[in-house]
């Protein structure tokens, strides 16, 4: 369970913190992660001005978006889940160890951690089937109902269990878990028995617990004093094993790979932490705070990102300060606040993140795949510039389209999504040819079939490498006339997190309006501007998931 440690006075609090985070943990919990700033004051019990004031802020901080009466979580708020992500080590640890289990079995894997007298799934390697696993990074469950939670509850002290039979007479039927389906009525449960059987024995199962018809097998991994950090579970369903028969299956290699895991995660601490300013939370580079704006909510959501570079076993005051450019009595504040809140634990000189931080919106936003995530940026960019955009992935010798937004003109482009050109012919497939690795550029371009769309088309091998090599070199392509006739096209990469190329982003145009100067000159400054916005959201919501495009 998290650490707990004596609640600070009401003085050392950061109120403009404490009211930020009610803001973020009730857009959390709202579907689709969006809330009119009515709402939001009904739902905090916070005066419609101070929401405003707060929501204004969390804009500015680009964790948040509002047209001043409705607010949505932003892509960027996945940055403080990402940060407790990050001092886990879970994902990074433990995430090819899932992956390879999962192949294994050819079922999904996912690994919990315990959060207070529930369980929070941190991890996830699903397999596509009609019925699979569908629960978000950052979901909350009841122990009682999933196998990770009677491992936990073996540890629990006398305070969690009082806690826990407070919250189940007061919601027998789960309704305040939205994770889960609630009971279909209260029920009696044997759950201190199991919980206590199943520490002795050294694993649990899941015999539809949660919902019929799913079935798990859990094992605990256990920490450098011996406590059950986290959970691996093999997750099936009762149409392909029974309980007996998937425990008979996976139990032994699941407990090698228990042991694989605390190898892994003591590796993790062991490694050099990584640059502790790399995970403040800075003002965005050009953004005017206005006259509402709280420098303390701003300043704490900093120190919060800041102890993602703590490792599991945490960061002292001066280490917060010194990452984050705060005075220690000010750093000092908002940890306390942290504390309170149950978003971070201390030992009395180390402070850590806790599991509880994934509340803030991350589950909201894990589930939005590739296309939600860049057709806001999309729709900016075509209502700043006034052309259409596209966005493509590479195919073998194809690209594909993923996402668009069309301009509305009585002459325009029309395509739609999935539609596949071949890419040695566009902008977007040359500047995917540019972003390969030099190998495996030089083994498709020569495999380009001399078939020009229209009598402009480049079609030799030797040119066209050496018109990928120059994309590569300047960042962007422009395509006159190559795929259609009047049609002409501007593009630049769109990259990871890791620093690779995984889509195209692209304006098209007819070539009567302008020269393709003109055109480079008036789009492609804003075309970048917007790549890169779609490259800080990637890079936030690539803790703890992968996010590949279609």
């Amino acid at each position: 369970m998290p650490d707990t440690a004596p609640q600070p006075a009401p003085d050392d609090t950061v109120g403009p913190l404490q009211r930020g985070l009610a803001v973020l943990r009730a857009l959390g919990r709202a579907d689709g992660g969006r809330l009119r700033h009515s709402e939001l004051a009904r739902g905090t019990e916070l005066a419609r001005s101070t929401v405003d004031r707060a929501v204004a802020t969390l804009c500015t901080l680009g964790l948040v978006s509002s047209d001043g009466r409705e607010a949505e979580l932003a892509p960027q708020a996945m940055r403080l889940g990402g940060a407790y992500l990050s001092a886990s080590g879970i994902p990074e640890a433990l995430g090819p160890l899932a992956e390879r289990l999962a192949d294994e079995f050819d079922e999904s894997v996912s690994v919990a951690v315990p959060d207070g007298d529930g369980v929070r799934f941190v991890l996830q390697t699903v397999r596509r089937r009609t019925m699979s696993l569908a629960f978000r990074i950052g979901d909350l469950l009841p122990a009682e109902r999933c196998a990770p939670g009677a491992l936990f509850a073996a540890e629990w002290d006398e305070r969690t269990w009082a806690a826990w039979r407070k919250r189940r007479a007061a919601d027998p039927m789960d309704r305040g878990f939205p994770a889960v389906p609630p009971r279909p009525a209260p029920c009696a449960d044997r759950f201190e028995e199991l919980s206590a059987e199943c520490g002795r024995r050294g694993w649990a199962g899941d015999d539809q617990l949660i919902e019929p018809g799913l079935l798990a097998v859990a094992v605990p991994v256990r920490g450098p004093q011996g406590q059950a950090v986290c959970a691996v579970s093999v997750v099936s369903h009762t149409s392909r094993y029974d309980p007996d028969s998937l425990r008979e299956t996976v139990l032994t290699r699941l407990r090698e790979a228990a042991g694989e895991c605390e190898a892994a995660l003591a590796a993790h601490r062991a490694a050099p932490d990584p640059s502790p300013g790399g995970h403040a939370l800075l003002r965005p580079e050009g953004a005017e705070p206005g006259p509402g704006y709280l420098q303390s909510l701003a300043r704490g959501l900093s120190v919060l990102t800041a102890l993602g570079a703590g490792r599991d076993e945490g960061m002292t005051l001066s280490a917060v300060a010194g990452a984050t450019g705060l005075a220690r009595a000010t750093a000092r504040r908002s940890l306390l606040t942290l504390e309170q809140l149950g978003y971070a634990a201390s030992d009395g000189r180390r402070f850590r993140l806790l599991p509880r931080v994934l509340e803030l919106g991350y589950a909201s936003l894990s589930d939005r795949g590739f296309p939600e995530l860049v057709q806001p940026h999309m729709a900016e960019l075509v209502k700043r510039v006034g052309e259409s955009a596209s966005m493509a992935v590479l195919d073998g010798q194809e690209i594909v389209y993923v996402a668009r937004v069309p301009t509305v003109r009585i002459m325009s482009v029309n395509i739609r999504l999935g539609t596949r050109f071949p890419a040695y012919a566009t902008s977007m497939g040359r500047v995917l040819l540019a972003g390969l690795g030099p190998q495996e550029r030089a083994v498709r371009l020569p495999r380009v079939l001399p078939e020009p769309p229209t009598s402009r088309t480049v079609t030799s091998p030797a040119r066209l490498a050496r018109i990928v090599e120059e994309t590569e070199r300047r960042g962007y392509a422009l395509v006159d006339g190559e795929l259609e006739e009047g049609l002409r096209s501007l593009a630049v990469p769109v990259h990871d997190a890791s620093g690779r190329v995984v889509a195209a982003l692209n304006l098209a145009q007819h070539s009567g309006r302008g020269t393709p100067e003109d055109m480079v000159d008036a789009l492609l400054p804003a075309l970048r501007e917007t790549a890169a916005h779609i490259e800080s959201d990637l890079r936030a919501v690539a803790y703890g998931r992968a996010l590949p495009p279609p």
